[in-house]
Formats: C-alpha cells, structure tokens, sequence
C-alpha cells in the first residue's frame, strides 16, 4: 500500500514490537521445539472456576456487567486485599480489568502528562516501558543488575527528579522472580511518601512464592494509601491467562480517572470470567497451592540445572521464570536465544527485551511439563558445552 507517511500515528510507528511474541511467533506450528518462552502455566483453569462459568453461560448470563466489574467479585477481592494489610473500600476503590495489562496502561494515562518522568527498574515486564513512553513521558531506568535483580530505595531516590510523577516496581518479578525484600519495600515506601511520587506496583505472581517467602505489598505500610496503585489478577495463580481478568485498587480520587478511561475503553470485563474468578476466590485455594508447590519443585530443578552448568543466576523468590547471566558464553542474549531455537529447538526469551540493562541475561519459563524441562536443559547445556544436539 503506498501511503502517506502521516497517515500512522509516529508514537506507534516508533513502538516496537513485543520482543516476548517475537520468539513465541517462531515457535507457532512446531511441535519439535521446547518453549520456555512464553509465561503461561502450563495448568488448565481449575475445574471448579470453569464449572462456574459453564453454568452462567447456560443460564444466559451474558451481558455488560457495571463498568466497575460485579459487585460480589469487588467484594471479594476487597477481603482477599485484606490478608496482605491493605485496606480498600470495593465499591469506589477497586476496578475490575481486562487482565492486568489493560489495568497498566489505564492508569499511567490517568496520572502521566506529556514532559514527567517515570522511574522503571530493569529488568522489567515489556509492556511497562511502551505504555509509558505513549504518554510522552521520559523513561528513567535503574538497572538493578549490581544489586542482585533487586531495585533499592538508594537507586531510585537518586533517580528522582522534580519531574518524576512515578515509579514502578514487580514483585515478584516478571523476568526474573526476585522478590523484594521487606525492610527494603519499606525504605522505598519511605522515599515514594517524601517525594509525593506514585508507586505502581504490579502484584500478580503474589501467590507464586518459594521457601516460605511471604508477600508483603507496598501499599501496606503506613501513610501509602495516597500513593500506591496496586495491580493484580488471576492470570497466574489461577490459570486464567485467556479469561483476560484483572484488577487495580486505589484511592478513590485516582480511581475516578481511572474508571472513566475503563468507561470508554473496554466497558468491563467478560462476565463468564469474572463469576469464574469469584469462584476462584472463594474455592480456588488448594488448587493454587497445588501448582505453587509443583513449580517450586521446578523452579529447584532450573537453578540446579543452570549454575551446573556454570551460569550465574540469582536464585528467584517467586513467580515462574530464572534469569541465568549468558555473558560467559560470549554471546549476546539475542544471538544466543537466536542460536538455542535454530540449532538446539528450546525457544527462550532474550533478556535485552526486558530493558537495556538485561543484556546477557535470558528469560526462562519453568511453567513447563517436567520431563520437557529436562529434556530443555539437557539441550541448553550442550550448547554451554559447544556440543551439537544429536540428531537421529
């Protein structure tokens, strides 16, 4: 198509594609390649949350709900906020969304101004750094590389200029299962209330934890109900990666803004996924707890697995992903992720497409059957090795 140049939005022309769904792409179709690319349980939804559903799709229950999402679901998330100190009220403070990207990008629009600046610690999830710089914002990156994958209260007040609107922060962490720490969380909370910022923070894989490791949300400390966004849903935990259901609660006078661009945008969520998330919160636990300990055991097998083989990790808290260090092996998360899926059939995630500070890290997914992850790092560390895959 010849078209006019000005005919696209240059915001969007200069956004890159997805560097995730780059790898996933190649993958499509082909049964002779282990993926440990895409984060995606590798568990059906509970039969119990899919049940549910089943019965209100038969007795036609298939309208709009409120745009704020079903009352007896804000509810219940309003209880289930309640285990981890925070306190919001479900009628006015939490906003059922389209999975948790869509809560993401609802509220930066609803706090950025073209000229703030942003504070995002890197390595972080692909979406927060296109989805802030669509706002016309400047992105401040930490790299946490030197501090263990880990963003310290330190880096980001030095990071803060009379321009930083927010921060955002993952814990735990998409890509590399760090978690942060407790007394940590709370200098930051200490620093975010000195300077009057907002902290998104993204809590998503807050049921996937290791060791013993409990949660603890930033939004729980004294004095962060005017300034934490917290952002959640049942893409992980529960399985619920294509029921597309999420929520962020916060102030009131935020949310306001918020739930107007929700309005405009997307209306609400999926009824059928929101009775199934309800079902997931009242019902849904032993099955959670059930997939937490069988990726526990896999998450033990990757880290064993990698430092056999000489690359250096730091070992992740939580969530389901390992963020081995490549460097070692001369190659640049590309080139090596490259390499894996063409001459070794395992498909990763580069870790370059986590931030610029990421480089000559990898992202892997352990939400994979337990035989395939062996077989995958059999394979990875022949290529470590410099030895060919046998071929039959």
């Amino acid at each position: 198509m010849n078209a006019r140049p000005d005919r696209f939005s240059v915001k969007m022309m200069n956004t890159p594609p997805s560097g995730i769904r780059k790898f996933f792409d190649l993958i499509i179709g082909r049964d002779d390649i282990i993926s440990l690319g895409v984060g995606e349980p590798d568990f059906p939804t509970p039969w119990v949350m899919r049940e549910e559903a089943y019965y209100h799709l038969e007795q036609g229950h298939t309208s709009y709900t409120s745009n704020w999402g079903l009352a007896e679901l804000r509810d219940a998330i309003a209880s289930y906020l309640e285990r981890y100190r925070l306190s919001y009220d479900p009628k006015k403070e939490i906003l059922i969304t389209i999975g948790v990207s869509e809560a993401v990008d609802a509220v930066l629009r609803s706090i950025l101004n073209p000229g703030d600046e942003i504070i995002i610690a890197e390595p972080c999830y692909v979406s927060y750094q296109p989805l802030a710089a669509l706002c016309d914002v400047k992105l401040v990156r930490i790299d946490t590389v030197p501090t263990g994958l880990i963003p310290t209260a330190e880096a980001i007040e030095r990071a803060i200029t009379p321009k930083t609107k927010a921060l955002m922060i993952c814990s735990p962490s998409n890509p590399t299962g760090r978690m942060i720490p407790a007394d940590e969380l709370r200098k930051i909370a200490e620093v975010v209330k000195k300077h009057k910022i907002w902290v998104l923070s993204d809590e998503v894989y807050c049921e996937l934890r290791y060791d013993g490791n409990e949660h603890v949300s930033i939004g729980s400390f004294p004095g962060m109900k005017d300034y934490a966004i917290i952002l959640n849903g049942f893409s992980k935990a529960f399985a619920m990666t294509g029921w597309r259901i999420g929520f962020v609660a916060t102030n009131d006078e935020l949310m306001n803004q918020v739930h107007k661009l929700h309005q405009y945008s997307s209306i609400c969520a999926p009824i059928m996924s929101q009775y199934a998330a309800l079902e997931g919160l009242r019902k849904g636990a032993d099955e959670v707890e059930k997939m937490r300990v069988s990726y526990q055991q896999r998450r033990n097998l990757m880290v064993k697995a990698f430092r056999e083989m000489g690359l250096e990790l730091n070992e992740p808290e939580g969530a389901f992903y390992v963020f081995p260090d490549i460097r070692k092996t001369g190659l640049s998360s590309e080139e090596f992720a490259t390499k894996l899926i063409n001459e070794y059939k395992v498909a990763v995630v580069p870790g370059n497409v986590f931030g610029e500070g990421s480089e000559g890290f990898i992202r892997c997914c352990y939400a994979t059957e337990i035989g395939k992850l062996k077989e995958a790092l059999r394979r990875i560390a022949l290529m470590v090795e410099g030895k060919p895959l046998e071929t039959n």
